[in-house]
């Protein structure tokens, strides 16, 4: 039971990574507090991961909208009477291509999502986490340190790397108040995201989904990808005590498809 009597804001939540955070986040005996733009993906997690209502809380927020932020941040307290940690998994990762054929528009957008939405994020929860200290867990990627393999997203990359470069200036300034930043960088996850992303892949090139899962999966060391869960509890780690004195670091989980 890592996070037994803690409350994590989770944002982000969905049908992949944010559930398995948030279920993670309960299973180890915490009190989740779930944020995300769909409510219907709200409604679903908490209804499977505490039947009985006594373990989470949830409210509609968009991480675009710092009032919201600070709604869903002032919902911790007032259910829970506090916030220990923060996991940012919210994230826009559905622009794809490089420079060329950049969309300048989408990438404000991505970069407005994935590194100004935690930043706000962040700071809407920083009061409660001034209190108890406390951890801000970012969900990063792998492309954010290195070359992509398989997929070109320039945006969603860099937007992710200006999010690691951040972390280091967070972890500096909240240090001194006792609170904690890490970044997991992830690789393939599998997972519904994945799961469809292989899906079409298949349909388009017109090749069997085991060619596709094949092709992503050929520089990992293990013989299979992390699953969504894998990456969640790496997530339930560094949220916890256990990693009381880790702070500024990034902990990749890809089956060892880069080690560093």
């Amino acid at each position: 039971m890592l996070l037994a009597g803690k409350t994590v804001v989770v944002s982000g939540v969905g049908a992949g990574l944010g559930h398995q955070v948030a279920a993670a986040v309960v299973r180890d005996g915490g009190r989740a507090v779930l944020g995300a733009r769909t409510a219907a993906n709200l409604t679903r997690t908490a209804t499977e991961i505490d039947p009985a209502g006594l373990h989470t809380a949830s409210l509609t927020a968009d991480v675009t909208d710092e009032e919201q932020c600070r709604s869903l941040a002032a919902l911790a307290v007032a259910r829970f009477g506090g916030i220990d940690a923060v996991v940012h998994v919210a994230a826009l990762d559905t622009h794809f291509g490089g420079l060329e054929d950049a969309d300048f528009a989408a990438w404000r957008s991505v970069l407005d999502v994935n590194l100004l939405g935690t930043l706000r994020m962040t700071r809407a929860c920083l009061p409660a986490l001034k209190e108890r200290g406390g951890s801000v867990v970012i969900i990063g990627t792998q492309s954010a340190v290195a070359a992509p393999t398989q997929v070109r997203q320039a945006a969603y990359a860099a937007s992710k790397g200006a999010l690691t470069s951040a972390m280091y200036s967070l972890a500096q300034e909240l240090g001194p108040h006792r609170i904690r930043v890490n970044t997991v960088l992830p690789g393939w996850m599998w997972g519904p995201p994945v799961q469809a992303y292989v899906k079409f892949a298949a349909h388009t090139e017109g090749v069997s989904e085991e060619k596709v899962l094949a092709g992503l999966t050929a520089r990992m060391v293990l013989p299979e990808p992390a699953t969504d869960g894998d990456v969640a509890e790496a997530v339930v780690f560094l949220a916890s005590d256990r990693a009381r004195s880790i702070t500024g670091q990034s902990l990749l989980v890809n089956a060892g498809e880069l080690m560093r």
